[in-house]
């Protein structure tokens, strides 16, 4: 018994040792704005343990979870609060808080030119201003969005689709679009798109060929449209004071894991792309082109529908993004 106060002492004495060393380990809590077995999450994962294993003993990335911790789309504003360190999630899921994020999806060019032409620059400086934050990386980009279908469309004399049959499933980022195009449009997140499916309530969705068949939608939907449409806009990005209280040693290993991750990510979104989209079609799913006049329509309905919100909203910056943006 009399040796308990002297182990205690002991024990004591070994933590306050440590006590400096492990609080040289910065850490960031972070979430990802879909569950962790969405394609999307696995992805984000691949790169915190490349920054947790670079970092180690200097800076920590602490993956509190997807949307059940955070709903998705509440997170920029979690992370503009504080409440949140670091997220992963679309551009387009908080473009009340930073509207010219929507440059990411209408962008023609890979995150690598426009880090090279001064775009990401320009957007540093938009994202600190209005959204509180620090961008690290657009990950996942090279693949777009397809709209996919219940049952056949009905095809139009100019190679494209009767719009008006379709009750489709948006996201904020391209409700404009669908509703220039003529659909009837219903904004939800991905969590009610399942049950709105199976009762009919939407007969149309539109998402990322990769990660697709993670929410079950392709039990519903037998058609894909194709062209996809737009640019994936997933940015991971931090809470702009937290960024700034990091020491500059792991600020670095964070660019330069992103600036390397940005690239891998790319690549691995083509192919995953195409392999998924190939097992779909193996599995039974069609694929509708539109072509001739009715495709170029399409696109660029596609194309002006972001510039024209963007510049609705604030057009401070809109010459600048586009000519860093698109081609």
């Amino acid at each position: 018994m009399k040796t308990l106060p002297l182990l205690a002492a002991a024990l004591s004495g070994l933590v306050a040792l440590g006590g400096p060393a492990l609080a040289a380990e910065q850490t960031i809590n972070a979430v990802t704005f879909v569950p962790a077995q969405n394609s999307f999450a696995v992805s984000f994962m691949k790169f915190v343990k490349e920054v947790n294993e670079k970092g180690k003993g200097i800076v920590h990335i602490n993956v509190r979870g997807g949307p059940e911790v955070i709903p998705s789309g509440q997170q920029g504003d979690a992370q503009k609060s504080g409440l949140i360190d670091m997220i992963e999630t679309p551009a387009g899921l908080y473009l009340n808080l930073v509207p010219e994020g929507e440059a990411f999806a209408a962008s023609t060019k890979s995150p690598e030119a426009v880090r090279a032409n001064g775009g990401w620059d320009l957007m540093q400086k938009i994202y600190a201003k209005k959204g509180n934050a620090h961008l690290l990386a657009h990950i996942d980009s090279g693949a777009g969005f397809n709209i996919f279908t219940v049952d056949k469309p009905v095809m139009t004399a100019d190679g494209g689709i009767d719009w008006t049959k379709l009750k489709i499933r948006a996201s904020p980022l391209y409700r404009t679009f669908f509703t220039n195009l003529g659909t009837t449009v219903i904004v939800q997140s991905q969590s009610e798109v399942y049950t709105s499916l199976e009762r009919g309530v939407v007969n149309a969705t539109a998402y990322p060929i990769q990660g697709f068949h993670n929410y079950g939608w392709d039990k519903f939907v037998k058609y894909r449209v194709d062209p996809s449409f737009f640019q994936t806009d997933v940015l991971i990005s931090m809470n702009l004071k937290k960024w700034n209280s990091l020491s500059p040693e792991a600020q670095k290993i964070l660019t330069d894991v992103s600036i390397g991750f940005e690239k891998e990510s790319r690549a691995d979104t083509i192919a995953e792309t195409k392999k998924e989209g190939d097992a779909m079609i193996a599995a039974g799913q069609t694929v509708v082109t539109l072509t001739g006049k009715g495709k170029a329509e399409f696109l660029d309905k596609a194309a002006a529908a972001s510039w024209e919100r963007m510049e609705k909203r604030d057009p401070t910056y809109i010459p600048q993004l586009k000519k860093f943006f698109t081609q």
